[in-house]
């Protein structure tokens, strides 16, 4: 398929306007990776506590951490030893594991900050995100109740 033919064929339809803008295309992929990740987020975060038998939030625990692991991994291997391109990069960290967990994504900024011997940066990310994090779960929390 030549690339004239490639650009005929996303010219089709609906996904017209969509496809002639790399922004437009690169938010459709995180839509639809999103939209994964969220499921497979969902379905692991039920299928562990069957196994545990605990009241304890190991589903949750598990996919961060996977989630974790897996955006150390993507984003060493695609930035160094696998050539791809943008949009699947953005497709399977911000849209997959950005689904799947956004404590990933936390992680891996403090991972790159604490690399660049930015150590107060990081101190402070993980302090503010720790304390506004719980802080605001709280006042919302709250906030609820009153409504």
């Amino acid at each position: 398929m030549t690339p004239t033919s490639k650009r005929i064929a996303y010219d089709v339809g609906v996904f017209r306007f969509f496809w002639k803008d790399d922004m437009a295309r690169n938010y459709l992929y995180v839509f639809f990776g999103g939209g994964l990740g969220a499921s497979l987020r969902y379905w692991l975060s039920g299928v562990i506590p069957r196994y545990t038998g605990s009241q304890f939030p190991y589903g949750i625990l598990i996919v961060n951490v996977v989630g974790c692991f897996f955006i150390g991994f993507l984003m060493s291997a695609l930035e160094e030893r696998f050539i791809v391109t943008p949009t699947l990069r953005i497709f399977l960290t911000v849209g997959i594991l950005g689904g799947f967990t956004t404590f990933s994504t936390f992680s891996y900024e403090t991972i790159a900050m604490m690399r660049d011997s930015e150590f107060l940066r990081a101190s402070l990310y993980v302090g503010l995100s720790l304390a506004l994090g719980l802080g605001g779960t709280h006042v919302g929390s709250l906030i609820g109740k009153l409504i």
